[in-house]
């Protein structure tokens, strides 16, 4: 997971993005829907069987998710709508990623890929899941050692470097794991209550 520093600075980075944007006249709400569409123009290049352009592609992509929280910031139009929007479109954007994975591998007949494939995705919506559950109770849940930039980063390398298979089984195995971590995280801080 990144460390809570990392966190900082990358913020602190793209704050002038976010301040030059902002002037543009986009909206946070704008960018995050861009940054939906984008993705699924990433699954589209990996369905059609272009895996090292797509993983390309993923990474700047994927770093869209914190302009528009640098606009929201440079603007001071920080919404629970404009949190929620962002929260639910990143769900979309990984799941579509996945799907594109599956159109990818299904016709190789090859079961176990897709197996991990299906595992991946669960796992990654699960990491989400019980943060937002969590957080639904009033509790803090970040802790996990694959959130999302991580779990980006594994994809986006996985298909660069051809290493798809591997990859997708070192997210089913994570994914899942860090759900597992934050399902403990939970019961220790509750007690079991």
């Amino acid at each position: 997971m990144l460390s809570d520093s990392l966190k900082a600075c990358v913020r602190e980075r793209v704050q002038p993005m976010g301040l030059a944007l902002a002037a543009l006249g986009l909206t946070p709400n704008a960018i995050t829907l861009l940054g939906l569409l984008l993705h699924g123009l990433v699954a589209g290049v990996l369905a059609a069987g272009h895996a090292t352009l797509a993983g390309g592609l993923l990474l700047p992509v994927a770093a869209l998710d914190m302009l528009d929280g640098a606009v929201a910031r440079a603007t001071q139009r920080t919404t629970r709508f404009g949190a929620f929007l962002d929260s639910t479109t990143d769900r979309y954007a990984e799941i579509v990623v996945f799907l594109a994975l599956l159109v990818a591998y299904a016709p190789r007949a090859d079961a176990l890929a897709n197996v991990a494939i299906f595992l991946a995705a669960v796992g990654s919506m699960m990491v989400s899941y019980t943060r937002a559950r969590a957080e639904g109770l009033g509790l803090r849940c970040e802790v996990g050692l694959l959130p999302r930039p991580e779990r980006i980063v594994i994809l986006a390398l996985g298909l660069i470097s051809g290493w798809i298979v591997p990859a997708v089984w070192l997210l089913a195995v994570l994914t899942n794991f860090t759900a597992a971590q934050r399902i403990w995280h939970v019961w220790r801080v509750t007690k079991g209550l």
